[in-house]
């Protein structure tokens, strides 16, 4: 299959890439004009701009954050490289806002490519960005346009959905209003209901935003210039991690800023004085020519290159003295964990491991309690939780990356029935049967058993995590910012924590994708917890109830719709991490996705990422269905 839609698409791209080119060529002239204008500006006017920009937005704490942000981007070092990301950023946003709107209107003014529409932009953020890098690379040649255009395809769904969402959301009398006054529909559209849905279409602007400089280390991958991508991917290929670390954190300052400014002005709240904008602005000018005179250029200005050159120095010396540990705990959770979840207890139980061979015995008897356990369980009334037991235990006996294709199929089919009746069953049959034939089936499994494992265990400790919060408002406040900070990193930047300590491997793989997806599994299971409406606590409490038989009795069945959400999120999380973390030591679909950009292989790359995207999809629908029949269960 990957041969022949090579063979294809191959003749398809040699005829459209002359149009491709030239597309590509005039898009370089705003990129350099943009890219020499950040340059040129001096940076205390620019710092001094943004901080305006924050006063202007939401007063004297976003100020400070928009100025303390962008001086920490001076002292890095590295502000010339920032300007050329910046530079990315203010050409592809612009473009994607623009797609993505049109869209947005398309599918609001033509209801019959809506449902298209809305399963385009599901297949374009379940897709892995990797996967169509190597038809842009072939379509518009190697350079930093290929980036532009990779980011504004990136950005474009969220703009899109949120458009929708906002124009769906107007209230039918102001729509009425608009036609009462004699407006046309063009009118109608631009002049109403477009204003009226613009808080909506701001939050699609902060997440266009955040999605295209999340993009920039990859778009480094393919298009590679002097700018903080190209920095990070460097410093880790020469495993300079402080230096890597700072570059990281360069852009974790820009993702702050701009998620914090754009979210603002997302709000409907009162904006603070232009004059004191302005004020800020002229004494930034004023900063301007005094640096002229007597400062240094900002690239100039490493003030925190001594500190990643001493944290690279203190990280040697703790590898070498820890490293020891940092194996042992690598080397216990593959043996005990993630090898027997790969391929089962009969493979990885070991004399050498731990301590015993696995025998056929064993296996007989953890399906005879299997069967035994389930048999109660279906007693009980609950026959689907007691027909999973037996299942369960073939796939812990086995493996995941061990199943036989016809368990998986048949597997998926019996979930599907369960969640969402015939149409989800064939749905899930169907789409697993297309990786089947696709020729991917092994690593589409292994895939299945990294991104499973890291969702397992997201879903374990973000679970409790997200029930401690529920239970302490003060646990809460200090896990908020984490999370806050922790959904504002690009993906790549989750890599380097995990290999300044554990250096490449399966392991670091899934410790970055743990990382990555552990955060809505926090906030849906702490929102679900906290949101059981006040009667219904009241009820159980007149009952007789403790605090924990409030919350396993009362809040947790109220709270599974949203923590199911949760949970789906996590999973459409770990497999968009996966890919990037086969830069770091995996294997599956995500390695082949890697492989077909570096061999320009379009057919391997798209057959791969369809593969993973089935996956997502069939993953995502399951944990819909199962979320929907309870909120039918809950009357919601």
């Amino acid at each position: 299959m990957s041969a022949w839609i090579d063979t294809g698409l191959t003749a398809f791209f040699d005829l459209i890439k002359p149009g491709a080119r030239m597309l590509s060529v005039a898009l370089a002239y705003p990129m350099d004009w943009t890219k020499a204008l950040l340059q040129h500006t001096p940076w205390p006017l620019l710092v001094a701009l943004v901080t305006a920009l924050g006063w202007y937005v939401g007063g004297v704490r976003l100020a400070v954050l928009g100025f303390l942000g962008l001086s920490f981007v001076v002292a890095s070092g590295y502000w010339v490289e920032s300007m050329n990301t910046l530079s990315l950023v203010a050409v592809s946003v612009p473009l994607a806002l623009l797609l993505g709107g049109a869209t947005g209107i398309l599918a609001n003014e033509v209801p019959r490519v809506k449902s298209a529409v809305q399963t385009i932009m599901d297949v374009m953020q379940t897709v892995p960005t990797f996967a169509y890098l190597t038809p842009l690379l072939l379509l518009f040649g190697f350079g930093p346009v290929v980036g532009l255009i990779a980011s504004a395809i990136y950005a474009a769904p969220p703009m899109a959905r949120n458009v929708m969402l906002g124009l769906e959301r107007i209230e039918t009398d102001i729509k009425e209003a608009a036609i009462m006054s004699g407006g046309n529909r063009v009118q109608q559209l631009f002049l109403i209901e477009i204003p009226s849905a613009g808080t909506q279409i701001m939050v699609g602007v902060n997440q266009s935003l955040m999605a295209a400089l999340s993009m920039v280390i990859i778009a480094a991958v393919i298009g590679g210039f002097n700018d903080i991508g190209w920095e990070v991917l460097l410093t880790m290929r020469k495993a300079q991690f402080g230096a890597a670390l700072l570059a990281g954190l360069v852009i974790v300052a820009f993702a702050i800023v701009i998620d914090r400014i754009s979210a603002g002005m997302a709000r409907q709240q009162q904006r603070h004085s232009r004059q004191g904008a302005l004020a800020i602005i002229a004494a930034g000018a004023l900063a301007a020519v005094l640096a002229w005179l007597y400062l240094p250029a900002a690239g100039q200005l490493k003030l925190l290159v001594p500190v990643a050159d001493w944290l690279d120095g203190r990280l040697t010396v703790f590898v070498r003295a820890n490293g020891a540990a940092l194996d042992s705990i690598k080397n216990t959770a593959m043996f005990y964990g993630l090898l027997p979840l790969r391929i089962g207890l009969d493979g990885a139980v070991l004399p050498f491991t731990w301590g015993f061979l696995w025998a056929g015995w064993m296996s007989a008897a953890l399906f005879a309690a299997s069967a035994a356990i389930g048999g109660v369980i279906a007693l009980q009334g609950r026959v689907a939780a007691g027909l999973s037991m037996p299942i369960l235990a073939g796939i812990i006996e086995t493996g995941i990356a061990e199943l036989p294709w016809p368990f998986v199929l048949i597997g998926a089919g019996a979930i599907g029935f369960v969640a969402g009746g015939r149409r989800l069953a064939l749905f899930s049959v169907l789409m697993l049967t297309a990786v089947l034939l696709s020729g991917l089936w092994e690593k589409a499994l292994w895939s299945l058993y990294l991104s499973g494992a890291a969702v397992l265990t997201c879903a374990i400790f973000g679970g409790a995590i997200g029930l401690i919060c529920a239970l302490s408002p003060l646990a809460w406040r200090v896990v908020q910012p984490i999370c806050d900070m922790l959904q504002t990193i690009p993906l790549f930047v989750f890599l380097i924590p995990v290999l300044m300590f554990f250096q490449i491997g399966e392991f670091s793989a899934f410790l970055a994708i743990i990382l990555y997806a552990i955060v809505p599994m926090i906030r849906y299971t702490r929102h679900g917890l906290v949101s059981t409406p006040p009667d219904l606590i009241e009820a159980a409490i007149s009952s007789g109830a403790t605090t924990w038989q409030t919350m396993w009795e009362v809040r947790a069945p109220y709270a599974a719709p949203t923590i199911l959400l949760g949970l789906n999120q996590t999973i459409l999380y770990a497999f968009a991490m996966l890919v990037i973390a086969a830069l770091i030591g995996t294997t599956g679909l995500g390695q082949s996705i890697f492989l077909a950009l570096g061999q320009a292989d379009i057919g391997l790359g798209i057959t791969s990422g369809a593969a993973m995207a089935i996956l997502a999809l069939v993953a995502d629908r399951l944990v819909q269905g199962f979320a929907a029949e309870r909120r039918r269960a809950l009357g919601l």
